[in-house]
């Protein structure tokens, strides 16, 4: 998946300033939705945006259609009394019309929005369906549709349902304008509707496909395609927003600076606090990862609900005597009848390495699913944590930054952690040593580290343990194997290393619940 190089948090922040500035509503919020459609919803003051993953083009044309989006739904709030629903023929003609009107009203006061305006038709008309594909009477909407903003129809049409859409379009137009110039709102547009209904011989009730309005962007285009969609619709709109260079349209200076802006100040924020204090610890770089590979969504819901009770610090247990008598449980035998309330609180602080030598290298992913579910559940319950990492680079033992202590688990760590390459040995004692000075002074509670494999040199392993230990550091490691007995006896040879506590994982999904049983404990 292509994604924007800004992250979501960062992009519903510039969406939220642009729509309160271009409204003049200070309480809008914004948020992206998995709706095929971008809407509005004026009585409570939110625009749910379609995904700017799921548009076409380069990153700087995603964020431009995506910039669009939020102004047209900001003119909507500022120009609309109503917004209906587009599933039926009354409320999707009722917007089409709407949409002139705002973008023509809105353009008088954002004079620099027509090459965008312009921009943004061009990559919408690339999404509309051919009409050929649409059948029944949502081949006539669609047509009017096309028709009245685009000013042509992607296919053909038979003549009589041609004059139709023409004539429609004309009425639909004539409607908008005498709007403009007396100014009428809404309301009065709605009263206008049933006459293009009457046109296009419609009934107000007929159903839309929400598949028709937002077509998604499964489509190949050509520099050259796009060019020429540019050049037809800026023709087609010439009488609305006169003559544009084409030049500027597909440039946009202004709009490309701030482009840069924001993924320069993206790039600083995600480093922040990312220095390393040794010589040999890196940070990965990239920024355009595709990190939603390693998201194992029910996993990390799995857990977060398993573990809900950390998250208030407290849990209720069945005692021998406690605060409050269980009748039921006395009822049935138990003999731990009472209820009392148990502290649950974890202080510790952690510190997690993982192994990413080539052994791994086939199940990496789930691998990383696994690790990356715990980073999850740690930040959920706000658990101190930092996340390293180790590979051989270009035949160099490289020891990565995942997340630090300091910054909270985030989609930039996510990132992070998915690029890094299973790849070279398992030289445990070199990579701690390249963390030594780091760990001396942040002094971590618990150093956890996963491994699948014996270091290729177990004596200097077994003088760093016993180093890091004397600094008062838990030293726990978990073995991970193919199978149960794979995994145990990795976890038996590490033991004898001189870990204070070692344990065995044969399956990857177990490892949350392997690391949390360890803070449990403390």
């Amino acid at each position: 998946m292509q994604t924007l190089h800004l992250r979501n948090d960062t992009l519903v922040e510039i969406a939220t300033f642009l729509a309160r500035r271009w409204s003049e509503k200070d309480k809008i919020t914004v948020e992206f939705s998995d709706k095929r459609e971008t809407q509005t919803k004026l009585k409570e003051n939110k625009i749910s945006l379609v995904s700017p993953e799921r548009l076409a083009g380069t990153d700087f044309d995603k964020y431009r259609q995506f910039r669009t989006a939020i102004w047209y739904e900001a003119m909507r709030i500022k120009f609309c009394k109503k917004i209906l629903s587009n599933e039926h023929a009354f409320g999707f003609v009722l917007n089409t019309l709407e949409t002139r009107r705002i973008e023509l009203l809105g353009r008088k006061v954002w004079r620099g929005m027509d090459a965008e305006m312009i921009f943004n038709y061009a990559y919408q008309w690339l999404y509309r369906p051919q009409l050929a594909n649409v059948l029944g009477k949502h081949r006539i909407v669609e047509a009017f549709y096309q028709y009245f903003l685009f000013g042509d129809i992607k296919g053909e049409m038979q003549p009589s349902y041609y004059d139709k859409i023409t004539n429609a379009s004309a009425r639909a137009k004539e409607i908008v304008n005498e709007a403009l110039e007396k100014k009428h709102d809404t309301e009065w547009i709605e009263k206008k509707i049933p006459e293009i209904l009457k046109i296009l011989d419609l009934d107000a009730l007929v159903t839309i496909q929400l598949s028709i309005p937002w077509r998604g962007p499964g489509l190949l285009t050509t520099p050259q395609d796009f060019v020429k969609a540019v050049q037809k619709t800026a023709k087609n709109r010439e009488a609305d927003f006169g003559k544009i260079d084409i030049q500027n349209i597909l440039e946009s200076t202004s709009v490309a600076e701030e482009f840069k802006v924001l993924k320069d100040e993206n790039r600083k924020n995600e480093n922040k606090g990312l220095g390393t204090e040794s010589v040999g610890i890196q940070i990965p770089g990239s920024t355009n990862v595709d990190e939603t590979r390693i998201y194992d969504q029910d996993l990390i819901s799995n857990l977060k609900t398993k573990f809900k009770e950390w998250k208030t610090s407290w849990s209720e247990q069945h005692v021998i005597s406690g605060d409050e008598f269980d009748e039921d449980a006395y009822a049935e035998g138990y003999h731990s009848p009472f209820i009392t309330d148990v502290k649950k609180s974890i202080k510790a602080k952690i510190v997690i390495l993982l192994d990413h030598s080539s052994s791994i290298m086939d199940q990496q992913i789930q691998y990383k699913k696994a690790t990356l579910a715990l980073c999850e559940v740690l930040s959920f319950l706000k658990i101190k944590f930092s996340v390293y990492a180790f590979n051989t680079t270009q035949k160099q033992v490289v020891c990565w930054l995942v997340k630090p202590e300091d910054i909270k688990w985030n989609n930039a760590s996510a990132k992070r952690l998915a690029q890094i390459d299973a790849n070279g040995g398992t030289p445990l004692a070199e990579v701690y040593e390249k963390m030594y000075p780091s760990l001396r002074s942040k002094k971590p509670d618990i150093f956890l580290t996963l491994s699948d494999g014996e270091p290729s040199d177990p004596d200097a392993v077994r003088a760093m343990i016993k180093s890091l230990k004397a600094l008062g550091i838990k030293m726990v490691a978990i073995g991970v194997g193919r199978d149960t007995f794979g995994a145990t006896n990795i976890a038996n040879n590490l033991k004898y290393l001189g870990y204070e506590n070692t344990l065995a994982v044969s399956r990857l999904k177990d490892i949350p619940n392997r690391v949390l049983s360890v803070l449990s404990a403390e």
